[in-house]
């Protein structure tokens, strides 16, 4: 998997050449697996190779490079295939372009019903309400 290529959702692709990928030992508790093992990895990638649509925007968004760290699991391998999931999702997360709002105004029809609402409300809180000499 370190030489492969790293295609996220959106279609931006960098090159495995761009990918470096470094192993440590993970902290935190474990007992003697942790302590012996480099399981936790650090995936560093140059997002200067970085191709295809929005390849500008997340470069303007993140920088020149990008580092996850993944140390959950006990394999180097699944913790490097979460590192590169996480590469991949801020990758689409940063050239994600939220779509514009147009503004809208209610039809002639919805102004009317809701009029008509607020009128038959007033109607019932008006009957409710106790006057003198009404009894």
């Amino acid at each position: 998997m370190a030489g492969d290529d790293l295609t996220t959702r959106r279609g931006l692709q960098l090159p495995a050449a761009a990918i470096d990928e470094r192993f440590a030992r993970g902290s935190g508790p474990g007992g003697l697996h942790r302590n012996v093992t480099s399981s936790a990895v650090e995936v560093v990638a140059d997002l200067t190779h970085l191709r295809g649509p929005g390849a500008e925007r997340v470069r303007a968004t993140l920088g020149d490079t990008l580092r996850t760290r993944a140390e959950e699991s006990r394999s180097q391998w699944r913790n490097r295939t979460i590192a590169r999931a996480r590469l991949a999702d801020a990758l689409d997360e940063a050239a994600f372009v939220p779509a514009t709002r147009r503004p809208t105004r209610p039809s002639r029809g919805a102004k009317e019903r809701r009029l008509d609402a607020k009128r038959r409300t007033g109607q019932v809180k008006r009957s409710r309400s106790w006057r003198p000499g009404e009894d």
